[in-house]
């Protein structure tokens, strides 16, 4: 029985540790290579061996093993930290519930099979059950959690205290009901393995819960944002189309005007009252730049707004180098998504420095991206957190293929757009 005691241990402690791996590698998309396996596996042999040596309880040797798969998945992975630690405690708990459960069967189920030849069969199948349930538990975890490194769950850490509860739960409930299976069953037992049965499962049910909870939060959180940047959108349109047919109004007055304007030009010049005309014409010239736009980048959606928004600048000095390709690949609406948002919090931030003030817009291609940059003076201060109108251009920067860069330096601020516009 010592052999296969040893066996069925050194299996146990293996396949545990490559399916903790695998769930990691899985749930956050990198690749696990022999070395990692080779690594983690050595890690939780010593940890074991020592446990053994020095007569540990369960508790200490699983802290261990999950301090070892947070390192692994952190610094070798490279995965970030919330994610490193809440996939390590879920993938032990998990090894954990998976023991648990089988452990309830075990207890009605071996005292009846000492000394039986059977028991060898039936350990190896219990072996076998507790993989196949903690792959179906990691299955079930990874696809409620939906986590990707290139769009991350937000907040995803917050799931920690909910994964540490439930695991925590089950080590203590590991440490007080099954520390032995008795070689004869005590009446009543098969009662109480059947309601640790039932409080485990219930246990499950309420982290996977917790994780769909989590996961449709997230999700309508982001239907929000998108919701908040289709309707800013919209509204930057009507700006537009305002504008526009301002414009249009007073070109089509100047038009019909126009020729009484020459006339009276002409009168002048023809009576030789050459200075009188020479002012006249001055005012006719400031009459028609007047209906001109302040900006020119080649997108007239661009050249109202940035118009609507600098004309707001009061007191700020400006200035736009900006010219838009043509075609430019970007939509329309998302392009007043990420102007409108960064000009509002740039004319915002100045109005708060305390020195001198500024604003300048420009924009540079670079291959198949473009890069827009959004300078201003800011207040002598640490960046604020994140707010709506930062995380829509982001989401319009994502949507096509770029990042968002935020950066303050002194009192200057700099926010720079890239975004693929093949």
């Amino acid at each position: 029985m010592d052999w296969f005691g040893l066996l069925y241990n050194g299996t146990a402690l293996l396949g545990q540790g490559a399916a903790h791996l695998i769930f990691m590698s899985r749930l956050t998309g990198k690749r696990v290579k022999l070395r990692h396996f080779t690594v983690y596996e050595l890690a939780l042999c010593l940890v074991d061996a020592l446990s053994v040596r020095l007569g540990l309880d369960e508790a200490p040797p699983i802290a261990a093993g999950v301090l070892a798969l947070y390192a692994v998945s952190r610094f070798w992975l490279g995965n970030q930290g919330p994610i490193s630690w809440l996939g390590a405690v879920l993938a032990f708990y998990v090894s954990q519930l998976s023991f648990g459960l089988l452990n309830s069967v075990e207890v009605a189920v071996f005292p009846r099979l000492v000394g039986s030849p059977l028991l060898y069969g039936v350990l190896a199948v219990a072996l076998v059950a507790y993989f196949a349930l903690c792959a179906l538990c990691y299955r079930g975890i990874r696809k409620l959690l939906a986590w990707t490194e290139d769009s991350p769950t937000p907040q995803v850490g917050l799931l920690l205290f909910p994964g540490l509860f439930f695991f925590a739960a089950e080590l203590y409930i590991l440490r007080t009901a099954y520390s032995s299976i008795p070689a004869v069953l005590p009446p009543g037992e098969a009662v109480r393995q059947a309601a640790l049965l039932a409080l485990q499962s219930m246990g499950l049910g309420a982290l996977l819960c917790t994780l769909y909870a989590y996961r449709q939060l997230c999700r309508g959180f982001a239907a929000q944002g998108e919701l908040r940047a289709v309707t800013q959108a919209a509204q930057a349109q009507k700006i537009y189309l305002a504008e526009a047919r301002l414009r249009y109004e007073r070109t089509r007055a100047f038009r019909h005007d126009v020729k009484n304007h020459l006339s009276v030009l002409d009168g002048l010049l023809a009576a030789g009252r050459a200075e009188e005309g020479r002012a006249y014409l001055k005012k006719l010239k400031a009459a028609s730049e007047g209906l001109s736009l302040p900006c020119q980048t080649g997108s007239p959606v661009v050249d109202i707004l940035l118009g609507e928004k600098l004309g707001l600048a009061e007191d700020i000095p400006w200035e736009v180098s900006l010219t838009l390709p043509s075609p430019c690949g970007v939509d329309e609406f998302d392009l007043c998504v990420i102007f409108a948002n960064a000009l509002d919090n740039a004319l915002a931030a100045c109005r708060q420095a305390p020195g001198d003030r500024f604003l300048r817009v420009s924009g540079r291609r670079q291959g198949a991206f473009y890069l827009l940059i959004f300078e201003n003076a800011c207040a002598d201060a640490a960046l604020p957190p994140e707010g709506t109108g930062l995380s829509n251009i982001r989401a319009v920067a994502e949507k096509y293929r770029g990042a968002v860069l935020a950066e303050r330096e002194g009192s200057r601020f700099t926010l720079s757009v890239l975004l693929d516009i093949s």
